[in-house]
């Protein structure tokens, strides 16, 4: 303990010197968050500052092994790291899907030879991901996918389309799945591979949205030449890869659910409704729905730790990110309706740019994706039903 307490005063320490004033500010836009990549760009000194110092560091992802770029810190160690990063209300200094779900599957999947090769590229942010796995006909009964990848010397050609690749358009790789044996039952035959975005044959297509954003696209492959070699795992056992990374997929989007961007909703409701001269919500509907809400939300953060306490006990069950990924992601779309109530008919307003509020509207909009996106709520409820509960029938 005595160990942890003086990591915890350096970390503190090392932080308030090295974290700019302006990364410790909400974020208000889709620009403070920083993605990394080839064509990346810095929205500001102090966000390049922040990057650069957390990178060299090894703690854009602190507890991976130093080898690949990360910071070699155990379980509790970067737990400390988390909170005191949150204590002074700093920012993540790099958001991937290279982080939060292709390096994981790597670390347990890929051969030394690609950990070598795309680890320590995700940490340093010089490569930025998507994920190919939903198709037109393969969404929730994703194992029916048809993207082919059929066998040419040392190479695979792939052609078929996915659907609602996120930010496909701004990425520079691709964590992908596609059937390599059509005559296999549909959850075997499947491999993961990974390759390139420029590769020839490679298109990508925007989808608007209801509200106004674009952050999915259709992908299309057209006789595209992929190594052999950038499978990871085995050979038509990607079912299995892909299950693991879809455990860290949940629980990525479940953390929409906990508080740590922007201000308290207390504090936006307080714009529109006013307050009393105790500081109280005029509205004592929309106080307790607050109240509510709060409380479900800090049960959402406990749960959340408690994940990564039995993760690195050993003890975590394998569906328990479906039922986090279900309570997190509906808990955010009850944090905008509440939001909406709140700014009554100011909160329609749709044209305004997102520092004059026109992004509530918006916003709302998009959080009904959430419970669609990386399984929806239904599927979660039934795997909760079978798999935890062992419920009859389920």
């Amino acid at each position: 303990m005595a160990d942890l307490e003086k990591f915890r005063a350096e970390t503190r320490a090392w932080l308030e010197q090295n974290c700019p004033t302006e990364m410790r500010k909400p974020m208000t836009s889709d620009g403070d968050t920083f993605w990394g990549g080839r064509n990346t760009k810095f929205s500001s000194e102090a966000q390049r500052v922040w990057f650069e110092r957390m990178r060299d560091k090894g703690w854009t992802v602190p507890h991976w092994p130093k080898e690949y770029g990360g910071g070699g810190l155990d379980g509790e160690e970067a737990k400390i790291v988390r909170q005191e990063m949150a204590a002074i209300g700093a920012r993540q200094p790099l958001t991937s899907f290279g982080i939060s779900m292709l390096g994981p599957a790597l670390l347990k999947y890929g051969t030394e030879e690609q950990k070598k090769e795309h680890l320590p590229k995700i940490t340093a942010g010089l490569i930025r991901w998507c994920q190919g796995y939903s198709e037109p006909n393969a969404g929730s009964d994703l194992a029916s996918l048809q993207t082919r990848a059929v066998g040419d010397g040392d190479d695979y050609i792939i052609n078929g389309q996915k659907i609602w690749t996120s930010y496909a358009n701004y990425a520079d790789w691709i964590f992908c799945l596609v059937r390599t044996d059509p005559a296999a039952k549909k959850h075997d035959g499947i491999s993961f591979i990974l390759f390139d975005m420029t590769s020839k044959g490679v298109s990508t297509k925007p989808i608007l949205l209801i509200s106004g954003y674009s952050p999915f696209c259709e992908t299309f492959f057209d006789n595209v030449r992929v190594p052999k070699s950038h499978v990871v795992g085995t050979v038509n056992r990607g079912w299995d890869v892909a299950k693991y990374l879809l455990q860290h997929e949940r629980a990525m989007i479940s953390g929409m659910g906990e508080r740590g961007v922007g201000r308290p909703l207390g504090q936006i409701a307080a714009d529109s409704v006013g307050a009393d001269a105790q500081g109280k919500l005029d509205d004592a509907q929309l106080r307790s729905q607050i109240a509510s809400f709060e409380v479900d939300e800090a049960a959402l953060a406990a749960a959340a730790e408690r994940a990564v306490d039995l993760a690195k006990a050993g003890q975590s069950h394998p569906a328990f990110s479906s039922a986090m990924k279900y309570y997190g992601t509906e808990l955010n779309k009850r944090r905008y309706e509440i939001l909406m109530s709140a700014g009554g008919i100011d909160a329609l307003e749709w044209e305004s740019d997102r520092s004059k509020g026109g992004a509530r509207p918006r916003a709302w909009l998009r959080t009904k994706a959430n419970s669609i996106e990386g399984g929806t709520s239904e599927v979660m409820l039934g795997i909760v039903a079978k798999r935890i509960l062992d419920l009859p029938g389920a």
